[in-house]
């Protein structure tokens, strides 16, 4: 079984690609990557094809047509991990708000600390946020609030997109019945992990704000995950966990 596969999805994002792939690449644990691109009209995926003669069986490139939404880049590759057999899937950006340096301590929380699932978290330990206007970190940060208000859930960053899975979270949640597609989608999946009763760790990170490309953030998601969260708390009482 392969071990590690680190999961990136791109939208125009040629000012980042290259640099993210390097550094994944030359981190002390040999991460293999998938980019899942949504056919970037600035020609990301052009970049990645290049870098992929220069790293052979451990950067993956799967294209797709048309911009079709966050979660279902990740249900994508979440499938393309399991079937080609990785023990530990990762979530991350491409724009270096996510440190890639901190994916060695996700890592170890899943493969050596026994955790089913690791989170990235801004706010675990205070608001470590950088580069971020005030009002933005006012919203996640209250939205991170409302998410445990409404659910239960024992999470500080509900919203969070840095995260590692164990292979078994992944096959005992239902991929194709996932369905939010902005940054509901994550909180959708850490609720389903902790439902189903998975070891989970919040590993404190400083979440860094892009500087090169665009935001993809806007009301549209934000809205999908306000009036969400209340759909999928109320499902959820229909729905039988087997607990793991």
């Amino acid at each position: 079984m392969k071990d590690a596969l680190v999961i990136i999805p791109t939208y125009n994002e040629r000012e980042n690609i290259e640099a993210m792939v390097r550094k994944v690449m030359s981190l002390p644990h040999p991460f293999e990557l998938l980019i899942i691109d949504d056919g970037s009209p600035d020609g990301t995926a052009a970049i990645v094809r290049q870098l992929q003669l220069e790293f052979p069986g451990r950067l993956h490139l799967e294209t797709r047509q048309g911009k079709l939404g966050l979660g279902t880049a990740y249900i994508h590759g979440f499938k393309y991990a399991l079937r080609n057999g990785y023990k530990f899937i990762f979530e991350m950006d491409a724009d270096f708000s996510h440190n890639p340096e901190d994916l060695l301590r996700l890592y170890d929380a899943c493969a050596k600390e026994g955790y089913d699932m690791a989170i990235g978290s801004r706010y675990v330990q205070g608001v470590n946020v950088v580069n971020w206007p005030m009002n933005r970190v006012l919203m996640s940060w209250f939205a991170s609030w409302y998410v445990r208000l409404v659910t239960g859930m024992p999470i500080h960053d509900t919203t969070a997109g840095f995260k590692c899975y164990r292979r078994k979270v992944l096959e005992t949640i239902q991929l194709d019945e996932i369905r939010f597609v902005g940054y509901a989608f994550q909180i959708e999946m850490k609720f389903l992990a902790y439902k189903y009763g998975f070891k989970i760790k919040e590993v404190p990170i400083i979440f860094t704000d892009r500087t090169k490309g665009v935001s993809k953030m806007s009301s549209g998601i934000f809205k999908e995950a306000v009036l969400g969260v209340i759909k999928m708390k109320l499902n959820s009482y229909f729905r039988h966990f087997d607990r793991y």
